[in-house]
């Protein structure tokens, strides 16, 4: 009778054991669905990841076997509903996400991983307030630290995960941007290289893009 008792309560304990959440400060990033995409500037495959970090959905669009692959193209993109699909020219969002889809498809393989942080991090709302801030004569920094945000709120760490996830060996990295590089790496992605992604510029965004590179440190 005691080895019986014995056994249901070892079982119990390995169930009570298999039951418990993980560590809710731990960070987990999770494949959702995989699935074809055809676009107008080439057929890619779309992933889904969901988080428990900031419970957003990001995506990753990719061209071409990546897995264990070295030296594979790589933008990270941040979400800019009014740059990507309203064609604000107050922005070189849109122009960017069109040519790293383009550069892709022309090598034949590549990621981009397109991450929900409108407005550098401060959601759409508030950019749109930032908006109006600027259209009063303040910058995008500017505009940012008068709402009581920093000039840039986006982190890389769900980024990464989603990097690992799919494998590529190393990466060569899309951006203007050094803080996607230090923020990856410390992350411990390898990259192989920085390639630009230069845009020209209009009359409109003229002005944000020399922020950028003063303030930001964007190398343009």
């Amino acid at each position: 009778m005691q080895r019986t008792l014995d056994i249901a309560k070892s079982r119990q304990m390995d169930h009570t054991t298999q039951e418990q959440p993980a560590n809710p400060n731990e960070l987990q990033v999770d494949h959702f669905a995989t699935a074809n995409l055809p676009t107008a500037y080439g057929d890619f495959k779309i992933v889904a990841f969901k988080n428990n970090k900031d419970f957003k959905d990001h995506v990753a669009i990719i061209k071409g076997d990546i897995k264990d692959q070295e030296g594979v193209l790589c933008r990270i993109h941040s979400e800019c509903l009014t740059g990507d699909v309203f064609g604000s020219l107050k922005c070189d969002c849109g122009p960017q996400l069109e040519a790293a889809l383009e550069h892709l498809e022309e090598q034949g393989q590549g990621i981009i991983l397109y991450m929900r942080q409108e407005g550098r991090g401060i959601g759409l709302a508030n950019k749109v307030k930032a908006y109006s801030l600027q259209d009063q004569g303040m910058d995008t920094v500017e505009a940012n630290l008068h709402l009581g945000f920093d000039d840039d709120m986006r982190d890389y760490s769900v980024a990464a995960r989603m990097l690992e996830y799919l494998a590529p060996k190393s990466i060569i990295l899309m951006t203007n941007n050094p803080r996607k590089l230090d923020g990856l790496r410390k992350a411990g992605i390898p990259i192989d290289e920085r390639v630009p992604l230069k845009i020209t510029p209009n009359v409109h965004n003229k002005r944000y893009l020399e922020t950028k590179k003063n303030k930001s440190g964007h190398l343009l």
